[in-house]
């Protein structure tokens, strides 16, 4: 049988991080994240900006299992965290006023996940 989930070494050991915290934090936003990276590359999440400022609220924090894109604007501070952001994504969210971090930096801000928003 053909391997299906993810290959490189980074993204799998970033799995093991994320259920690790959200097995000894008891929070099941972690262990949904780790349910959508584990899928195939070709199945990943894609999310536009414009689908983040249509369903965050402002001050929470976005987490997206997949590659953030650059189409659209955002008017709304948020934290965004995301395994992968396109430059011209993170050229908007920085100019916007947005805080961006990858999601092992947000699982050391936020390791229960509380105020989080999960796009998908």
């Amino acid at each position: 049988m053909k391997r299906t989930g993810p290959t490189n070494i980074i993204t799998r050991k970033l799995i093991r991080m994320l259920r690790k915290a959200g097995k000894l934090n008891k929070s099941n936003a972690w262990l949904k994240v780790v349910e959508e990276l584990e899928k195939p590359r070709r199945r990943r999440v894609e999310v536009n900006i414009s689908r983040i400022n249509r369903y965050a609220r402002e001050g929470e924090m976005i987490i997206v299992p997949g590659v953030v894109l650059g189409c659209g604007s955002i008017k709304k501070k948020v934290s965004v965290a995301a395994l992968k952001f396109t430059r011209s994504a993170r050229r908007k969210l920085l100019e916007a006023g947005c805080n961006i971090m990858t999601l092992s930096e947000a699982i050391k801000a936020n390791p229960t996940a509380s105020n989080t928003r999960i796009i998908a």
